[in-house]
């Protein structure tokens, strides 16, 4: 959930209607029609850095609440860098995911890891969803929710269940003392008519649209809402819209845990580099003697079973952290030396103030955007039955969204995003990824009519476009640039063979061929997304 945010300087374009669609009415996408005048155009500000030097920000605003577009208002916070060809193919908005996630530093990237003259007949907007970052209000629910060191999370004893409860109750509580009158307005669909706020204060009759993870979800309510201002969308690794969102966080136990796998086949591979066992088998048993190490002694007294978790799970959604992490799981499993792995723990586990409004977004929108269960012996009979399949991060997941049982708010019935109004929409997919595996891909892709699914055969992260597959990004640079789709029979529309693994990092350094060979320049660019993206979502 953490992100690399830019400072935001800009003055306020004041919105004070638009056409809206409720909360309550998300399960029929039919929205309800207000009047409003014409807003204010967007006053941008030099926000430039040294890699974006022509980045600029500015702030709008928007209702709180859109079925009462002249009542209390929000502030969103905005990036831009502006095209340069003669000719503009108008605003392209990107969106990192989450939720929770800042979107304001994607649109540097983005506007520089598109091939030029694409990316010059686009103005590139980032955005800070509402809550989120620099956007007014941000939520922020409980500070240090994420502090080391946690209780376990798997409640082998009823203590640790007890603890974990505990917290996340706590956490519900807190985030309703101190939001409780934002908490019915942080939603997708809230989100997704801000999206059009911002399109109407640009000027644009239409937007083009980049979204990663849950980034895809709210493309789709948005076009739902909104289908006639839809000119482009292209949403990588998607959200599978049939399980929004407790059924999809059970299905990502069972991802995760072929990932943890992969992982650990790699290390075994690798076993002259790390020594940690030339059978998978071996790997994984050093794995459950760290952790349970680390359950009686935590490692610098910041890292254990929980935040040991935490720290690898990144490995699920990148690839790329696998060298990292497992010189770090070496250096204690077999000399028992904890700075490693602590560095590992700031680096991919740890969370910051920006993480912990992340997370508060997070909840926040995705407790009230669908049901949840509120019994909890229904969430301890569902995780048992998860866990003896899928060990690795069930239980971890579980408390990561275990919130949603005690939420203090109700909520809103999931948005049916099925759309046969829309322009031909670009799909990319990973077939392993983890967080939002394949077949949400599949289902989405039936449910847009006329869409285009292009897959990534055998690839495993998450968000795969811009990151270094010269395969996946020629059809995003050809889409962005002529609006054609690829189109076959089969199930997927275009497929595109996988990046390989990475090699172990004391290899790359050697220039040893321990490994499959990766261009610095393929592992500079994932590094730099899945920075973007966070760690977690």
């Amino acid at each position: 959930m953490r992100k690399r945010a830019v400072a935001v300087l800009g003055t306020a374009a004041v919105l004070s209607g638009m056409i809206t669609a409720s909360p309550s009415a998300a399960g029929t996408g039919a929205p309800a029609v207000r009047a409003a005048p014409a807003p204010r155009a967007v006053n941008w500000t030099d926000c430039s850095t040294d890699t974006y030097p022509t980045l600029q920000c500015a702030t709008v605003k928007a209702p709180l609440d859109h079925d009462r577009p002249g009542g209390r208002q929000i502030s969103l916070a905005l990036s831009r860098v502006p095209h340069t060809a003669k000719k503009s193919q108008g605003p392209l908005l990107v969106n990192p995911g989450g939720p929770g996630g800042s979107g304001r530093s994607l649109a540097g990237f983005v506007a520089r890891s598109l091939p030029k003259d694409v990316a010059s007949q686009y103005d590139v907007i980032g955005f800070d969803p509402r809550g989120v970052g620099a956007s007014k209000p941000a939520l922020d629910c409980k500070p240090g929710y994420f502090d080391p060191v946690r209780p376990d999370s798997l409640p082998a004893g009823g203590a640790a269940e007890r603890a974990n409860l505990a917290r996340v109750k706590d956490f519900a509580e807190s985030c309703g003392t101190k939001h409780g009158p934002l908490l019915r307005y942080m939603d997708s669909v809230s989100a997704a008519e801000d999206m059009d706020v911002i399109r109407r204060a640009l000027g644009a009759e239409r937007i083009n649209y980049l979204g990663y993870s849950y980034g895809t979800y709210l493309g789709a309510v948005y076009a739902k809402l909104h289908p006639e201002r839809v000119r482009r969308a292209v949403l990588d690794s998607v959200v599978d819209p049939s399980g929004v969102w407790y059924e999809n966080n059970l299905g990502q136990n069972t991802a995760f845990e072929s990932r943890q796998q992969a992982f650990t086949a790699w290390v075994a591979k690798h076993d002259t580099t790390y020594g940690l066992g030339q059978d998978p088998a071996e790997v994984e048993a050093q794995w459950t003697r760290t952790r349970q190490a680390l359950a009686r002694k935590p490692a610098g007294g910041k890292v254990g079973p929980a935040e040991l978790e935490d720290t690898f799970l990144p490995g699920g959604y990148y690839n790329g952290y696998w060298p990292d992490l497992a010189e770090a799981f070496a250096a204690y499993a077999n000399d028992g030396k904890t700075e490693p792995l602590v560095e590992a723990y700031k680096k991919f586990g740890a969370v910051d103030a920006a993480g912990d409004n992340g997370y508060s977004v997070y909840t926040a929108v995705q407790c009230r955007d669908a049901g949840w269960p509120r019994n909890w012996n229904q969430w301890r009979h569902d995780m048992w039955r998860s866990h003896a399949k899928a060990p690795f991060i069930t239980w971890n997941n579980a408390w990561y969204n275990a919130p949603c049982a005690f939420w203090p708010t109700r909520s809103l019935e999931p948005t049916d995003v099925t759309n046969a109004k829309l322009p031909p929409v670009l799909l990319f997919q990973a077939t392993e990824d983890a967080a939002t595996p394949y077949e949400g891909a599949v289902s989405l892709h039936h449910r847009l009519r006329g869409s285009s699914l292009v897959v990534e055969e055998g690839g495993a992260n998450h968000g795969v476009t811009l990151a270094g597959n010269d395969c996946l990004d020629r059809h995003l640079a050809d889409y962005l640039a002529t609006g054609k789709v690829p189109r076959s029979t089969g199930a997927a529309d275009a497929t595109c063979e996988a990046l390989p693994d990475p090699e172990p990092a004391k290899a790359a350094r050697t220039g040893s061929s321990d490994g499959a060979d990766r261009a610095p320049s393929r592992g500079a660019q994932g590094a730099a997304l899945h920075g973007l993206l966070g760690h977690r979502s």
